[in-house]
């Protein structure tokens, strides 16, 4: 796996490497899962795999899109696409400084202030994030644009966990769900703490039902 791993980030950094070619590598390569929550290496097998690219913005759920800052600097579009509360994922970063005053008083605004760093802990938002969009999606007419820098790793990470939170998916289920529309690929650090997410999750599941 470990050789695999390092054979794929190194092709995918080239140009002369095609998406299918690419994909076809994954398929015949990857070890399916052989626990609940997967390795973080058996993790990034599956974010390899299926779709290799996204939009400036993506649908990944219903009313609920996921994109980049090229996507959040365009108010009118996201005006447009009756955007009415925003999460930026890299608030106060550079080139992501979004702000109530940015967006206008027909959008609510939240901002984390997350660093795209393994090191980084962003799970302390998982449970607000999660609420956040939550309260979002529930709210009569409402669409949320989630975003950071690329929109493939901090708000990647962000839709991932309120996926689980609210929707009961698994770590693995929630990362297939968001691919079907978008490339996502959340830092290896993150993909640990969505790993510890899943776990807890499914321990409180059991325990519910005990």
């Amino acid at each position: 796996m470990k050789l695999f791993l390092s054979t794929v980030k190194r092709m995918s950094t080239t140009a002369s490497v095609t998406q299918s070619h690419l994909c076809k590598i994954v398929n015949e390569s990857c070890d399916i899962p052989t626990s609940p929550t997967p390795s973080v290496k058996e993790l990034e097998c599956i974010l390899y795999s299926g779709k290799g690219y996204s939009n400036h913005v993506d649908e990944v759920w219903p009313n609920l899109f996921l994109g980049d800052m090229c996507m959040a600097h365009d108010r009118h579009g996201l005006w447009k696409m009756g955007i009415t509360h925003v999460l930026n994922a890299a608030h106060g970063k550079t080139h992501c400084q979004g702000s109530h005053a940015f967006y206008g008083p027909t959008v609510d605004y939240h901002g984390v202030p997350a660093n795209d760093l393994p090191t980084f802990d962003i799970s302390p938002y998982f449970y607000p994030s999660a609420d956040y969009i939550d309260e979002a999606l529930n709210t009569p007419g409402a669409r949320i644009f989630v975003h950071c820098a690329v929109g493939v790793s901090r708000s990647a990470s962000l839709v991932l966990a309120y996926l689980m939170i609210y929707h009961h998916f698994s770590l693995v289920e929630a990362i297939r769900k968001v691919k079907e529309s978008r490339w996502i690929f959340p830092n290896r650090g993150f993909l640990k703490q969505l790993r510890t997410l899943d776990i807890t999750l499914r321990k409180q599941h059991v325990e519910d039902l005990t």
